[in-house]
């Protein structure tokens, strides 16, 4: 990077966030420091909800995704608009009718206190978690590009989105989250274009697409009915649907985002604008992934993408082993590119039998190149033991640094730390709001000026900045970062969708049915997920926690009427 890339990086990032702090600076009341003033028309709804959500992690992680697993990994929302159309339907106007300022005083409202905590607790540690998570990710791109130690880089990070948010509140996050967007969308088509240009020349978008078809990278659908598939149809509907119902019906960080809307319509209109836009732009982060990896199979690409952790391998002694299987990697790397070109004029001139062959060499030439790679993993970690096993999370950074011109790569980066800030602003928002009203002014403080409670959500906020700076300090994510705070998500959200499924259908069950329904369900999801027995994908804990949370409950409601029916002895 250079003086031009640092200007425009702290010139979005430091411009956005001042000014997110100033046009809020007054908001001293408690339903304007909470939902807004109430004037937040649907566009700002909808590109708020989404930011909420498309955190760093989906801009540095996703293209990641899309080279190694190809388009498969958007299955993964093909129940999001079913999901929104239901929280739209039923969610949005009960929430709007009891003039709520979290989710789960619905729940106390329908149940008891006790159930209320219960919910609220469960979406402070999963989400507390994911806020970890969400300072994590642009961490690794800023420790990458700068050479800075991960540790401050993590502290200054959180510093800056609690600085704003707490200067002001919800509205705080929605009027800068429209223009961090628009700095996300800027700099992602300007890596597309980029990215389009700098192919090979003899390379059409056709040709580039039929590279990506010959290696699987092009197969969006999976329709085989496989449990253990953490992608397919069947685990994204069905899984899908439970999550995205919970995500956005349940979870505090989205439901904060759609109350503020004026009108029953303009939440509405927000949340369709999701339903509408939501699978097209993971689909195009996606296909960003896969033509990467069209594009590394004709310009050199590192062994392993995490150059840092490479280079101090070698610093460390293990350089001429590292070396050796970097000469071996570049050995297959042109093998398959020669093979690839082969194949490609064996395709225009019609010859299906050369193409064929030229293929099925390329793709040994790249499982020549795969097992180098995991050699390559092997003798990095004798050197670094916590190194990741995967490196995909580092592609697409790899390339904005290696291939965009300066200007543009101050804007990419700026594109992931607009990311950045917007979720996490929305996540430490929603976290201190929840932590305010459903416990520190439900049990502690029920009777106290609006100020104060104001103040008192300030400094739950800090608070909760705090703990997600230090669980990123002490992360170490093995897994792909999207993939990781999808996995946190799913062991908590079924069953706190569980509970709200039982208060909106299931009239006759009472809170403490539920409370130990939800606690049993609970217990269920973490024996699943440490047991080695069960194998499936993750996205199912959704549906298992949410049914098994309904069933519990009214199982055990069905028992406390037995009993009290039994004669007395």
């Amino acid at each position: 990077m250079n003086v031009l890339d640092y200007v425009v990086l702290f010139a979005a990032i430091l411009g956005i966030a001042g000014y997110g702090a100033w046009h809020t600076r007054h908001r001293s009341d408690m339903a304007a420091y909470w939902k807004g003033v109430g004037k937040t028309r649907w566009t700002v709804i909808g590109i708020s909800v989404m930011a909420t959500q498309a955190s760093a992690i989906t801009f540095l992680s996703t293209p990641g995704q899309g080279y190694d697993g190809g388009l498969r990994f958007v299955q993964n929302y093909f129940g999001l608009p079913l999901a929104l159309i239901v929280v739209a339907a039923i969610f949005l106007p009960l929430y709007r009718r009891l003039n709520v300022y979290t989710a789960y005083e619905f729940l106390g409202k329908r149940f008891d206190g006790r159930a209320r905590l219960l919910g609220a607790a469960l979406f402070l540690l999963q989400r507390g978690l994911q806020a970890g998570i969400t300072i994590y990710a642009p961490a690794i791109v800023l420790t990458t590009v700068m050479g800075w130690r991960l540790d401050l880089t993590i502290i200054c990070t959180g510093l800056v989105v609690i600085a704003y948010t707490v200067s002001g509140g919800s509205d705080a996050v929605s009027v800068t989250q429209k223009y961090q967007f628009g700095v996300i969308f800027a700099g992602m088509l300007a890596a597309v274009i980029v990215l389009i240009m700098r192919l090979p020349d003899a390379l059409s978008m056709g040709d580039a697409l039929r590279v990506a078809g010959g290696f699987d990278k092009l197969d969006a659908v999976d329709f085989r009915f496989d449990l253990s598939e953490r992608y397919n149809v069947w685990s994204g509907i069905i899984g899908g649907v439970f999550l995205s119902l919970s995500y956005f019906g349940t979870d505090q960080s989205q439901v904060q985002r759609y109350l503020t809307g004026p009108s029953l319509r303009e939440s509405r209109l927000g949340l369709m604008f999701n339903a509408l836009f939501k699978i097209p732009m993971q689909f195009c982060i996606l296909l960003l992934g896969v033509l990467l990896f069209v594009f590394y199979q004709f310009e050199p690409a590192p062994v392993y993408f995490d150059t840092t952790a490479w280079e101090q391998a070698k610093v460390e002694g293990a350089s001429d082993q590292l070396t050796a299987l970097e000469s071996a990697y570049a050995t297959a790397h042109d093998e398959r590119a020669e093979s690839i070109r082969m194949w490609l004029e064996a395709e225009r001139a019609g010859d299906a039998v050369t193409a064929e062959a030229a293929r099925s060499s390329a793709l040994a030439a790249h499982e020549r190149g795969q097992a180098i790679r995991t050699d390559a993993i092997a003798a990095l970690q004798q050197t670094n033991e916590r190194a990741k096993t995967e490196d995909y999370d580092y592609v697409f950074i790899t390339f904005v640094l290696d291939f965009l011109p300066h200007g543009l790569i101050g804007l990419l980066i700026a594109v992931f730390f607009a990311a950045a800030l917007s979720s996490l602003a929305a996540e430490l928002s929603a976290l201190g709001e929840t932590t305010n009203v459903d416990f520190y002014r439900f049990v502690f403080r029920r009777v106290a000026p609006e100020r104060h409670y104001v103040t008192s959500s300030r400094w739950l906020t800090v608070f909760w900045g705090v703990v997600a700076i230090g669980f990123a300090l002490f992360a170490n994510q093995q897994e792909n970062l999207i993939e990781a705070i999808n996995i946190v998500g799913s062991l908590f959200y079924g069953v706190v969708l569980g509970m709200f499924c039982v208060a909106f259908f299931v009239r006759h069950v009472g809170g403490w049915s539920v409370f130990w329904g939800a606690i049993v369900s609970q217990c269920l999801i973490f024996v699943l997920f440490f047991s080695d027995v069960f194998d499936f994908s993750y996205l199912y804990y959704n549906m298992i926690g949410c049914v098994g949370c309904v069933l519990l409950s009214i199982v055990l409601q069905f028992a406390i009427q037995r009993a009290k029916q039994q004669p007395e002895a």
